[in-house]
């Protein structure tokens, strides 16, 4: 079966939002939709949402709310090619900016968050949400003009994104207690994999990430803010420390060190050996 890729209008029909009066850039205020579709299975979009709500998705309501959390607004963005699901209470309020991918694919590249594709939510802080829930009324106040700027509202968007880069700096710092497990448990399942007696293939990023149920580009904005360095480069100087350790401390041959570490190709682990030490795995061993 062909996955369907919604655009901006087939997105705003299925929602059964009302009529929508561009093909490239649209607003929608949940305060004056009554009959919003209120859960789908997985769909896909062609284009950028923008959306600042209360917590009406049921995933996300709770009553137990962080200190840097109002209990009022997330936000969240999603991108062209991301899948969206939702199982929401029926809302009363709220923002989603639809906007074509070609209005905003260069600026997107500059913010890692464009990248989170687990529909990973922003939970606003008092001060935060007003700043974006002004940004987002101003965003459809111009949009119900007649003739309103698309150069204006545009800017509106960009205002969001770099604010957006700072709450989850922000999110990041102030959830450090909860994201440190999330640290201490990627070490783990690190030193977990390479425990095996049979090591197939060297572990991905999106391998860890998904064991955190984060989407990779979160989670490696996460380790990264952390710890400064990547997850790939956390998996690479383990891989290289548990080669050393190898090499210096066991008779096993370098190919079948490379094997044990997951390598289908023992010139493939040389050369890897290599560029991380400076030197060959034998003359690593030969020292």
């Amino acid at each position: 079966m062909v996955k369907r890729i919604f655009n901006i209008r087939e997105f705003s029909n299925y929602l059964n939002i009302r009529s929508v009066k561009e093909e490239e850039i649209h607003v929608v205020n949940f305060a004056t939709e009554q009959e919003v579709l209120l859960k789908s299975d997985p769909i896909t979009i062609d284009f950028y949402l923008l959306a600042i709500k209360p917590p009406i998705d049921k995933r996300l309501v709770t009553t137990h709310y962080m200190e840097d959390q109002s209990d009022a607004s997330f936000m969240y963005i999603d991108g062209p090619h991301n899948s969206l699901d939702w199982d929401i209470s029926p809302p009363t309020a709220g923002y989603t900016i639809l906007v074509s991918a070609k209005y905003l694919n260069k600026l997107a590249k500059d913010y890692s968050f464009m990248h989170y594709n687990n529909h990973e939510a922003l939970f606003l802080s008092k001060e935060e949400e007003v700043i974006l829930w002004d940004i987002f009324k101003k965003t459809y106040d111009e949009f119900q003009k007649e003739f309103f700027s698309r150069d204006v509202m545009l800017s509106y968007i960009s205002l969001i994104f770099s604010y957006t880069q700072i709450f989850y700096d922000r999110q990041f710092d102030t959830r450090s207690k909860i994201y440190h497990k999330v640290i201490n448990d990627f070490y783990k399942n690190l030193e977990d994999f390479f425990s095996q007696t049979d090591v197939a293939g060297l572990p991905s990023v999106a391998f860890f990430a998904q064991k955190s149920n984060l989407s990779p580009n979160y989670f490696g904005d996460l380790v990264k803010h952390f710890t400064g360095k990547s997850p790939i480069d956390h998996i690479q100087d383990y891989v290289v420390q548990l080669a050393k350790d190898k090499l210096k401390n066991t008779s096993l041959s370098v190919s079948e060190i490379s094997y044990s570490l997951g390598f289908d190709y023992p010139n493939y682990f040389a050369r890897f050996f290599r560029k991380k030490t400076g030197i060959a795995p034998r003359v690593y061993r030969n020292q």
